[in-house]
């Protein structure tokens, strides 16, 4: 009787599942290559925008070095700049969510 609880809670210990990992991976793109953060789900917040200083931090983790300029519309901040290599770059991201709309 033992020996079939032991092959149960093996078979059972093998069959869960892993923990997720948080690896970081690569990106080869316009501005080269680099490592990309595992992206944090962020949770909705109603009546609330995100602010300035976050906008500039979602648009660095799109590629984005220096900033030039940041401009507010209705619904989202564009971020201007340059990349790596001294391209110009223009992020847009949702003011509610933070999403990134568009990269140009």
């Amino acid at each position: 009787m033992l020996k079939y609880f032991a092959i149960a809670a093996i078979a059972a210990a093998a069959l869960l599942p892993a923990a997720p990992s948080l690896a970081q991976s690569l990106e080869i793109g316009p501005g080269g290559v680099r490592l990309v953060e595992p992206r944090v789900e962020r949770p909705m917040r109603r009546g609330m925008d995100i602010s300035e200083r976050e906008a500039v931090r979602i648009a660095r983790a799109e590629g984005l070095r220096n900033v030039d300029n940041i401009d507010r519309t209705r619904s989202r901040f564009i971020v201007e700049g340059t990349d790596r290599r001294g391209n110009d770059i223009r992020v847009s991201v949702d003011r509610r969510t933070g999403e990134v709309i568009s990269v140009d």
